[in-house]
């Protein structure tokens, strides 16, 4: 587990996943991971919760598998009462931490809220959300107020190549090749 010294609070704040119930007496609790892979969670350290209008940093003891969750031991908290006021904590890292991508692809926190146009100059909206569908993500693109085929919300594939055809984050704006009445 790496480990920061003097961490500060996140700058550029990220959740990466939310703490769930406690798990038996001794202070466990779930934890429900937003990372590709759950266990990359635990790459990413320090962490942070937000209590009382500010940042509260969380050390871990541990973390374990059972069964199909992932559970962690909190230091200091050592009994059912005390992980249960952590329930529903989101866990959140400085985004600062995640490594730098190859060209071509894109963390989706950095697709949200980027104009959506097609290759028409047609204005489709703008990225509310990004799903995960198995065969390709998807956007979710909230329709302009007047949108002219009267949609609010399109989903549209992120294919590259394909319906992708230019992403431009400086300027956020991707640019896309679909039918704005679908």
């Amino acid at each position: 587990m790496s480990k920061q010294l003097n961490p500060q609070a996140p700058a550029d704040p990220l959740v990466l996943g939310k703490m769930g119930s406690a798990y038996g007496i001794r202070g466990w609790l779930r934890v429900f991971s937003s990372t590709e892979d759950a266990e990359s969670i635990f790459d990413y350290q320090p962490w942070f919760i937000q209590r009382a209008g500010g940042w509260q940093l969380i050390e871990l003891e541990g973390w374990k598998r059972h069964n199909q969750d992932l559970v962690i031991k909190v230091k200091d908290v050592d009994d059912r009462d005390a992980a249960n006021l952590l329930t529903n904590c989101e866990i959140v890292v400085d985004s600062r931490q995640l490594p730098v991508l190859d060209e071509g692809e894109y963390y989706w926190k950095d697709l949200i809220d980027c104009q959506v146009v097609s290759v028409s100059g047609y204005q489709l909206g703008k990225v509310a959300d990004m799903m995960e569908t198995g065969s390709n993500d998807v956007m979710v693109v909230r329709a302009n107020l007047k949108d002219a085929f009267g949609i609010k919300e399109r989903l549209i594939p992120f294919l590259t190549g394909q319906v992708i055809k230019r992403v431009d984050l400086s300027a956020r704006l991707i640019e896309v090749d679909w039918d704005p009445g679908f």
